[in-house]
């Protein structure tokens, strides 16, 4: 990513809505995960940082390409944080019980089956993989440009690329639905600047609303049909 994103993603992901929705929903997907947990891509540490508060029982490891990053997500969290790449983990084989890669494998840095043959290789039988991946092609913007995005896809094409990897028990559905029709309206229909960045302080009474029916969606007892996220979760046989 740019270098300032970083920056801006430290400030932001212990309050601002997307992250608290992005991290609360990575977290419920294991909760019944024990044992060491990866998180491939870590940024600069919320998730590791959340987990460790919440989590004390997991022993939790990250690994970050970017220097800069790295070195604030160890700060951060307290946890052991190692940098290399998603496409050549540094770990040996059927190391983690879990690994969750968060908006990672949409970099364009990232190949994403040589990163997914890497996490299969890293996890134990019967480990788990959490991956979340931006949804829709035609949602590319200025926000991914500047994160280094280059692609999206939907949750038919994260399923096959994971069963391609050679997961199994893959599920994959949408999330951030409710307010799909904003983020349409705000990343297509607004004049934006090509240095324009989603990551950013909002005025408090918006983030509750925003966090609010990220978090109405999340109790709903059946996912919708389409929204602004994909999330996936897949076994190594």
């Amino acid at each position: 990513m740019e270098p300032f994103e970083y920056a801006l993603m430290d400030a932001a992901e212990d309050r601002m809505w997307w992250y608290r929705a992005l991290h609360r929903r990575l977290i419920d997907a294991v909760a019944d995960v024990r044992g060491v947990v990866l998180d491939a891509g870590c940024g600069t540490g919320g998730l590791l940082a959340r987990l460790r508060t919440e989590r004390p029982d997991l022993q939790v490891v990250g690994v970050e390409w970017s220097a800069q990053a790295a070195a604030r997500a160890s700060g951060k969290s307290g946890a052991p944080v190692v940098r290399g790449s998603v496409n050549t983990l540094p770990f040996a084989d059927a190391t983690f019980a879990a690994a969750v890669s968060a908006d990672v494998l949409c970099h364009g840095g990232v190949d994403p089956r040589l990163a997914l043959a890497e996490i299969r290789r890293v996890l134990r039988p019967g480990g788990r993989l959490i991956t979340n991946m931006p949804a829709y092609a035609w949602l590319l913007s200025a926000h991914d440009r500047q994160v280094h995005n280059v692609r999206r896809c939907t949750a038919r094409q994260l399923s096959v690329l994971l069963r391609e990897a050679g997961f199994t028990l893959v599920r994959a559905g949408y999330w951030n639905s409710l307010l799909l029709p904003l983020m349409v309206a705000q990343r297509k229909l607004r004049r934006r600047s090509s240095a324009a960045s989603d990551v950013a302080s909002f005025p408090p009474w918006l983030d509750v609303m925003l966090h609010t029916a990220t978090e109405i969606e999340r109790r709903l007892p059946f996912r919708l049909p389409a929204g602004g996220s994909v999330m996936a979760t897949a076994e190594r046989p």
